[in-house]
């Protein structure tokens, strides 16, 4: 007997027949709704409902963009001269709005993100002077005591920590005219100010104020031009655990005017970005397991942070920082307190190193699941 639906009075086996029918127009109508829907909402559109979450997972590729002397309110706030920076990279990551330099000027503030160490006397005036450091002992957490810029070769830094865990790193320095390049101990700095044609600043690269790494044969491949970058993010295989990259003085935003006649300032480091990050976002190893962080050494003008809240140090000012990665959601805030100390630990935690100086003080906060979803 076949089932006949017709209007009107419904017997008891049409009745039944009509709801299979029913049921299954219910099924084809999801169906097309959502082959319909593939590929109108994107994962990297978080304006769009069901945006997928942020997939779990460790970073094993880590990214670093040091900017140069700029506070909070003039990097992130609604008149921003960095529309890129603020607006289009900010709405694909987490600010974290509690982000502080450690200290005033430069130098200290690099050398705490690669060691722990503390700031003194001359790394504070940017060792313009390329002196050895004299210790007058050791405290709780490591850190030398005493005064100078070139740390002996048993002090210990991120560098060191990632090769002998079998990690590679690789500092990318803008306008370095040779690899490894370094002042002579004792001598001035020849790179203090740009020149044209040479805007490298040696207080900018970190890793050359530590014997360990000026000493050893590796320092010639793993401090390098910026340029090396592009060949190294072809492949996961070449692509460092570490890239830690210093652009110029001009593309970092600490000269304005610059002397190749370029505006400089904040403008000048987001047209940098714009041109530069890109190809760092659509590499292989940042879309396998990578992660971008973008900062700033110190805040302008001198400002300082508050004296209380944040361990480790706030004397450097508040200039936030943003992080991309596929472990994270897009356009949020965390207002977790961090500075650069925060920054080595975090790091060092990725590649289950011990926490090194200033990174070992109890209370220093590192990145959690306000910025990242774990993969353990």
């Amino acid at each position: 007997m076949t089932d006949v639906v017709r209007f009107g009075r419904i017997g008891p086996e049409s009745s039944r027949s009509r709801r299979r029918f029913l049921g299954l127009l219910v099924f084809l109508t999801s169906v097309m709704a959502a082959v319909s829907g593939c590929g109108s909402i994107s994962a990297s559109d978080p304006s769009q409902p069901g945006t997928p979450a942020a997939r779990a997972g460790t970073p094993g590729h880590v990214f670093i963009i040091n900017l140069e002397n700029k506070g909070y309110d003039r990097v992130w706030g609604s008149s921003s001269p960095a529309p890129y920076l603020s607006g289009t990279l900010r709405s694909q990551g987490v600010l974290l709005s509690n982000y502080y330099g450690i200290s005033h000027n430069s130098l200290p503030n690099y050398l705490a993100q690669i060691s722990g160490q503390l700031p003194n006397d001359s790394t504070r005036q940017d060792c313009h002077t390329y002196t050895p450091f004299t210790s007058t002992g050791v405290d709780a957490q490591g850190r030398l005591q005493g005064d100078g810029c070139v740390f002996p070769v048993d002090v210990p830094t991120l560098a060191g920590q990632l090769s002998g865990a079998g990690k590679t790193w690789r500092g990318y320095m803008e306008d370095m005219s040779s690899p490894c390049q370094h002042p002579d101990l004792g001598a001035p700095d020849a790179h203090v100010a740009a020149v044209a044609g040479d805007q490298y600043g040696t207080r900018h690269n970190p890793f050359m104020y530590f014997r360990s790494i000026t000493s050893s044969p590796d320092c010639a491949k793993n401090v390098v031009n910026y340029s090396a970058l592009q060949q190294d993010l072809r492949s996961v295989g070449t692509t460092r655990n570490l890239s830690y990259i210093t652009p110029n003085l001009c593309h970092d935003a600490h000269d304005s005017p610059c002397v190749d006649g370029t505006a400089g300032g904040l403008g000048t480091a987001d047209a940098w970005l714009k041109s530069q990050v890109p190809a760092i976002l659509s590499s292989p190893a940042f879309r396998q397991d990578g992660m971008l962080v973008i900062t700033f050494d110190e805040a302008d003008g001198g400002a300082v942070g508050p004296s209380t809240g944040v361990t480790g140090g706030t004397e450097g000012g508040k200039v936030g920082a943003l992080v991309i990665s596929p472990f994270s959601p897009s356009g949020a805030t965390s207002d977790r307190p961090y500075n650069h100390f925060s920054l080595l630990a975090s790091l060092e935690d990725f590649f289950a190193l011990p926490h090194l100086g200033g990174a070992a003080e109890s209370g220093v906060n590192t990145f959690g699941a306000d910025v990242y979803r774990s993969g353990v």
